[in-house]
């Protein structure tokens, strides 16, 4: 049995035996998504509101960083086609319902660590809560048995990848466009004119 797959099971075993862990596990695993997808839109919004542009811009990174990540999550995915551990196992049992699909690596953990990253890399360390809430979101599905730790440590490292590399691309060319912008304009209104 390799290291992955019994860490699978104990931490299943884990939520089984205690009910209180199981169920704020089932539950966090079940509204992690939505709620990093709120997050997103309420901080894009209230730095529009309040007009922040580094929040809004930090907010569309997240969303480019996650959404790029979760492009490359798919192929792996269909490439690597590892079953979930519910499903390879019989001795787990999933708390949470799911499908039987390929489960390496883990898209929730792939998406909230790009979001979280490019939280913390670009609005400072007073976001490491995001981050945090980021690695209980992939000890959760690893509890409830949807996930082997390596699916949720990939998906971590992918969405890592993603939201440094977005944030690199970004200080790199970003100040470019945005100095570009009044050219692209004049421009488009001349080609307006003719």
């Amino acid at each position: 049995m390799s290291l992955d797959v019994h860490l699978a099971e104990t931490a299943n075993s884990f939520a089984a035996h205690h009910d209180g862990w199981e169920d704020a596990a089932r539950w966090y695993a079940h509204v992690s998504e939505p709620l990093f997808i709120a997050l997103v839109i309420v901080l894009a919004a209230a730095g529009l509101l309040l007009r922040r542009p580094r929040v809004v811009a930090a907010s569309v990174l997240a969303v480019l960083a996650a959404g790029a990540s979760l492009v490359v999550a798919a192929v792996l995915a269909h490439v690597v086609d590892r079953p979930r551990p519910f499903v390879a196992h019989p001795q787990i049992h999933a708390f949470l319902s799911h499908a039987a699909d390929p489960g390496f690596p883990s898209d929730h953990a792939t998406a909230a660590f790009a979001i979280a990253v490019v939280l913390v890399l670009r609005l400072g360390l007073r976001w490491l809560p995001v981050l945090v809430a980021a690695a209980a979101l992939a000890v959760s599905r690893v509890l409830v048995g949807v996930h082997y730790p390596a699916d949720v440590l990939a998906g971590a490292l992918l969405g890592t990848a993603a939201a440094v590399a977005v944030c690199v691309l970004a200080a790199r060319f970003g100040p470019r466009l945005l100095a570009a912008r009044p050219r692209v304009a004049a421009r488009a209104g001349f080609l307006a004119e003719r």
